[in-house]
């Protein structure tokens, strides 16, 4: 899921890397810009708390976190740019259809033209049945 508000602040992001961690497990380093909601001391201090570490990228090194880059740069194309969000709600309800296409239907090069998490659809006649 993308968070989607008008402001994240340190909360935000503490919130977002725990529900991570929850499904995932705590990484080994964590890589990410200089913004001030990486920076805070409470998210710092928290993924130090998790035995995670932090690998900031140097300022104005967009390469140094070439994956980020490239799907923040596919985001604000297919999408952003082509908006205009009339009230937060629309724009979570879109940004999700979004996140849901690009991960279960778009296809990726990287991955011989097929999406990271296909969706599976199950006919009716092969579910199993509750007794």
């Amino acid at each position: 899921m993308i968070r989607v508000k008008r402001k994240l602040n340190s909360v935000d992001v503490v919130d977002a890397l725990t529900d991570l961690f929850i499904l995932r497990g705590p990484p080994e380093y964590i890589r990410s810009d200089n913004g001030a909601e990486f920076i805070a001391k409470k998210v710092r201090a928290w993924i130090g708390a998790v035995g995670a570490k932090t690998a900031f990228i140097a300022p104005g090194s967009p390469w140094e976190n070439g994956y980020c880059e490239s799907f923040n740069a596919r985001f604000r194309d297919e999408l952003l740019n082509g908006e205009v969000f009339y009230s937060l709600r629309e724009a979570q309800i879109l940004i999700e259809k979004w996140r849901r296409h690009y991960n279960t239907v778009r296809p990726h090069s990287a991955l011989g033209y097929r999406p990271p998490a296909p969706e599976s659809i199950v006919p009716i006649d092969q579910r199993p049945t509750m007794h």
